[in-house]
């Protein structure tokens, strides 16, 4: 540790060395995970498949070959051929452009829960295991709770209760998913609760805020990255389930989950209708798992 310049009292030096410390923690871990992703065959394929979802999401007006909406009765359950790469539907639209399309409803519902569950979740574990007492207590017999019931069968009693459509969908995923994030991030929490330089940082008036901030999110954010991105594959497959049972996105938005579902009908004879959409959650489903153990490696402080 460097000697605090002349021109620098002790307080702004002792905030500045953990302030540092914390943002060379998230670069190392940073530079670790990226380096032993690009080491690890199977993280790299599970990064791969997830590229190519956000690109078919990205260009899907250029790589649909139909309009995925237009229906035209007089090909009706048409077979994969030349003019329809994965054969067409009950309504004679055209399964490919469908499936394209859905990856970018996929994508959403998955990016949006995220982005609702990452700082719940962080919060709630992290003010629970920096605060303790009471607090701590109400807030983990709360998650208890949630944690206490199938994520699927909670999120179907709250897609039913909220009633169908892609914004209830979300809400319902989102309700099941923060607390084993919250449960984390109590952990990692508690591992440095009494640190020396938590405890310099409180010394030198540092609120909450700053704390959660400057302190605990560097410690927690790799983990917290981990679990999200095991968590999209469940994401992915609560989301197909509720629109296979009609409490998701609604006709006539393409889905995976709707798309399976209004086949299931002709599964016997046109096996393409189910086949394809699930293959479809099945490989990008895979593919958050594989890069989720991956970045489970390489982030872990452990192995570095």
């Amino acid at each position: 540790m460097t000697e605090p310049k002349k021109t620098q009292n002790l307080r702004d030096w002792l905030v500045d060395e953990n302030v540092s410390s914390g943002r060379q923690a998230l670069a190392q871990s940073w530079y670790r995970g990226f380096v032993g992703l690009a080491s690890s065959p199977i993280a790299f394929l599970g990064l791969v498949i997830v590229v190519l979802l956000v690109l078919a999401a990205t260009f899907a007006p250029w790589l649909a070959t139909h309009d995925p909406y237009r229906q035209d009765l007089a090909q009706t359950l048409l077979p994969p051929s030349g003019a329809h790469w994965m054969g067409t539907d009950d309504l004679g639209r055209d399964v490919w452009s469908r499936l394209i399309y859905g990856s970018r409803t996929t994508l959403y519902i998955t990016m949006l829960v995220t982005v609702i569950v990452a700082p719940i979740g962080f919060l709630v574990g992290a003010i629970s295991g920096y605060v303790g007492g009471w607090l701590d207590t109400v807030l983990m017999r709360l998650t208890d709770i949630f944690l206490a019931f199938p994520s699927l069968v909670l999120a179907l009693a709250f897609s039913a209760a909220l009633g169908p459509g892609i914004g209830n969908a979300v809400l319902a995923i989102a309700l099941t998913i923060w607390p084993p994030v919250a449960r984390l991030a109590r952990a990692e929490t508690l591992t440095v609760r009494n640190s020396d330089y938590l405890a310099s940082a409180r010394l030198q008036g540092a609120g909450l805020g700053r704390v959660l901030w400057w302190h605990l999110v560097p410690i927690c954010l790799p983990s917290i990255i981990v679990r999200l991105t095991l968590n999209m594959a469940s994401v992915i497959l609560t989301a197909a389930g509720l629109g296979f049972l009609g409490l998701g996105a609604q006709p006539p938005v393409a889905e995976w989950g709707a798309m399976a579902a209004a086949g299931r009908q002709y599964l016997i004879d046109a096996w393409w209708l189910t086949t394809f959409p699930g293959a479809a959650i099945l490989l990008v489903s895979l593919a958050f798992n594989l890069l989720g153990d991956g970045l489970r490696d390489v982030l872990d402080p452990r192995n570095g």
